[in-house]
């Protein structure tokens, strides 16, 4: 204590102290960054070496080359995505009787000195747990934790927590500097982007990044809690734990659209991975981005599960069987074929539980058949007449006599006149046309759009699937219209059911695996005999795979996104509050091992089909089997701020509890009663406030603060009006600009230093969710809240008058 004291009342000596420290530490990470810049040059030496490296035979040589190319590939990937901020901590542990306690640095990838000896230690490694766990009641073994700040490469603050004085050297005792680095932080002013957090990572935090990789782990938090970055912390975990698995499957990140994504996207590669895929539900059927959203009525119908029975009875109404049997007339014959063999038909195609295009192939079959039979025994009947007609006259020859009744016991159609004649009929237009009405082979899209533009057929399947009529005319849509996120597990659903008929890949196949499995004999001698086997990089497969494509191998990520039954390692639902049942039915496809961390808050539900609990989406696939991480400190919204909001919550989810906010700082939320035609004059006065209180980033001046006015759906052209300066829509380029107009389902997900909002009555009458838009859109501010309107304010918002 003494120490300190002195230091108080001596400034130039703690300045002096400050400055060595920083120098200390900037000869260190000057080391640290001069070892990645030699990483980086050993892995593009390797990746420009390709084909040349290795030695030996020619496909021992390939094998070679390959395995080294594809790691240094990974290697320089990881590298490259780590040069902002690359060391962020120092731990030091309690010194000992033998002597000081270890030091260790953290930093974004691990990194090792030209003796192998640690330099950096990488932040999900079990050594730099105690970074995050460490707390001034339970620190462990640690003395002191220091976080390092960097601009660039260049070391411009230090933050030290000090947990035992007396376990620092004394040298250490007097560099002793700075503020706790999350409060400093969070003073920061925002971006419009997302940033990482592993230089601050809380221990609630901590504990839902490093939870065990199987089962679903449920992470409900409020705002301003952080969930969506440590679920992103977590992939990267996850991913840096379990490589062995999750390289062969992947890890999904589920978002709630692409501009999110691509928001949330620029914080992973700065974790050290960047091989996860990223999509929305909108994205889950491959070769389709659905970003349109119906009506919230139609919304919940098309979220319904009874939808997937829609669907199913759909696909069965396609298979049909004519009342009074088949009838097609090819080269002047009409064939004929009863509706009994035509069920028989049916029913032995459905009876092999397979999709629907690949069950046609059996229908197809059995009716060709039926039809090669028919015309045959019609020919028969023309070839015949005139001879029985010569019998009964006595005119027929007796040699001829004897052929016809050898031929009596013969079938009419050997196997190869069978094939034949099939493959005539199937080539006739008529013979075709009149099969594929019967059962034709069907895309999702058309399927749906069949169904959609049939108010007939949505009627009686409606009826079928539980639907009542108001539910199923909801469902009503012309041709033209673009496919919407709720239609997108429709086709999903659709998909699995309809199949494609892959009987030629099949066949192509066969003749592969046959050649593959030699390669991969060979290989696997390969791996034994050059020692790859040892290294446990690559497998007899992997390399069969190189030998037989010259061209780039694909990610983990390019197989996945290209494979709509890709079965992923780990899922990541971020915002899964909003997924209706129907898109958590598409969800749980992709993972059947049920690896999933579900990232969410109750009380922000949006979407009408949305969840009222995690229970009622997530019993129906792991009934009792789903634990729940709850973080509880609001890092964010300032607590005059919260206070608001949470009225706003004890109104629309009594049963939800408020995040407890950390700061107590900023002016209280203010609302004003305005026309929307004068919001351009207050939009202006809070873009001047907030470049007036940024501090600046770390002795930069100031670059960064963000405005947003989010207003209800009403509103929200007027506001467009308004403010013409302001950019509009969550995209990217407008999330950089200094103001943004959003609606609340724009804003979800999004921070800002001020926000306006405007309408509160209108957000709160825009859906049967008015309420939780109106939370979410409260919670946006890290600094001022500013509510406008232009009648009276709801009761709802008594806090701020």
């Amino acid at each position: 204590m003494g120490l300190r004291q002195a230091d108080a009342v001596n400034p130039e000596r703690e300045e002096k102290s400050r400055e060595a420290a920083i120098r200390t530490e900037q000869e260190y990470v000057s080391r640290a960054y001069a070892r990645l810049d030699a990483e980086r040059d050993r892995a593009e030496a390797a990746l420009r070496a390709g084909p040349a490296a290795g030695g030996g035979g020619a496909f021992q040589a390939r094998v070679e080359s390959g395995v080294a190319t594809d790691e240094a590939a990974r290697r320089l990937a990881r590298l490259g995505g780590v040069e902002h901020g690359l060391c962020f901590g120092r731990i030091d542990h309690r010194a000992g009787v033998d002597g000081p306690g270890d030091t260790f640095y953290i930093g974004r990838v691990g990194l090792r000195d030209e003796d192998r000896e640690p330099l950096l230690i990488d932040w999900r490694a079990t050594a730099a747990r105690p970074f995050y766990t460490a707390t001034p009641g339970a620190p462990g073994t640690l003395a002191r934790r220091r976080h390092l700040h960097l601009r660039d490469r260049e070391v411009v603050r230090l933050d030290d927590e000090v947990f035992d004085l007396e376990g620092l050297a004394e040298s250490e005792r007097r560099g002793i500097v700075g503020e706790a680095a999350l409060l400093a932080t969070l003073r920061r002013a925002r971006t419009g982007r997302m940033s990482d957090v592993v230089a601050t990572i809380q221990e609630e935090q901590d504990q839902v990044i490093r939870s065990g990789l199987h089962g679903v782990l449920v992470v409900q938090g409020g705002p301003g809690t952080g969930k969506t970055v440590a679920a992103l912390h977590r992939a990267a975990y996850l991913l840096y734990t379990h490589r062995d698995v999750l390289e062969r499957r992947g890890v999904l990140v589920v978002g709630p659209n692409t501009t999110f994504l691509r928001y949330i996207e620029q914080v992973l590669p700065g974790l050290g991975e960047t091989d996860v895929v990223l999509a929305t539900v909108g994205e889950l059927h491959p070769g389709l981005k659905a970003t349109a959203s119906d009506r919230p009525d139609v919304a919940v119908v098309k979220g319904d599960l009874r939808m997937a029975d829609l669907v199913a009875e759909a696909v069965r109404d396609r298979q049909r069987v004519p009342a009074d049997g088949l009838r097609v007339t090819t080269d002047g014959l009409t064939l004929t074929v009863d509706a009994e063999t035509c069920e028989r038909a049916r029913d032995r195609a459905r009876a092999l539980r397979l999709p629907h295009n690949v069950q046609r192939r059996r229908f197809v079959h059995d009716l060709l058949e039926a039809l090669a039979v028919d015309r045959a025994e019609q020919y028969d009947r023309i070839v015949d007449e005139p001879l029985e007609e010569m019998a009964k006259n006595g005119g027929l020859p007796a040699w001829l006599q004897e052929l016809i009744d050898e031929a009596a016991d013969e079938p009419l159609l050997d196997e190869t006149e069978l094939r034949m004649a099939k493959e005539t009929l199937w080539h006739d237009p008529d013979v075709r046309a009149a099969l594929d009405a019967l059962w034709p082979e069907l895309t999702p899209e058309g399927l749906l759009t069949d169904l959609y533009t049939d108010p007939d057929e949505l009627a009686r399947l409606g009826t079928h699937a539980g639907l009542d009529p108001a539910e199923w005319a909801l469902l009503r849509r012309p041709s033209y219209a673009p496919w919407t996120v709720s239609d997108v597990p429709l086709l999903d659903e659709a998909a699995d059911l309809l199949g494609a008929d892959d009987s030629a890949e099949r066949a192509r196949k066969r003749a592969a695996d046959a050649e593959r499995e030699q390669e991969e004999l060979y290989a696997r001698e390969v791996i034994e005999s050059t020692g790859v086997a040892e290294l446990d990089m690559v497998t007899a497969s992997d390399l069969a795979d190189r030998h037989q494509y010259d061209g780039p191998p694909l990610t983990t990520a390019q197989r996945a996104l290209a494979d709509r039954e890709w079965a992923y390692g780990h899922v990541i639902v971020d915002e899964a509050q909003e997924l209706s049942a129907m898109a958590w039915r598409t969800v749980m496809k992709r993972v059947p091992t049920r690896s999933l961390t579900v990232v969410g808050d109750i009380a922000q539900t949006g979407s009408a089909a949305g969840a009222a609990s995690w229970g009622q989406m997530l019993d129906r696939y792991v009934p009792g089997r789903w634990r729940e991480q709850r973080l509880l400190v609001n890092y964010r919204t300032p607590a005059a701020i919260m206070r608001v909001a949470a009225d706003v919550l004890a109104a629309v989810a009594p049963d939800q509890v408020p995040p407890e906010p950390v700061r107590d700082d900023g002016p209280p939320p203010t609302a004003v009663a305005m026309p929307v035609t004068d919001l351009a004059y207050l939009v202006q006065a809070e873009l001047s406030r907030i470049a007036a209180d940024s501090p600046g980033d770390l002795g930069g001046t100031f670059t960064e603060g963000r405005l947003a006015v989010i207003a209800s759906a009403t509103a929200h052209p007027l506001v467009l009006d308004a403010v013409q300066d302001a950019a509009a829509g969550a995209t990217p380029e407008a999330l950089d600009s200094p103001a943004v107009i959003l609606t609340t389902e724009e804003a979800k997900g999004l921070e800002f230093d001020s926000v306006i909002v405007v309408d509160p009555a209108g957000i709160l009458a825009q859906g049967v969710k008015g309420g939780h838009d109106l939370y979410v859109s409260l919670t946006r501010a890290t600094r001022r809240l500013t509510v406008v309107h232009d009648n009276d304010l709801p009761e709802i918002l008594s806090a701020l008058v």
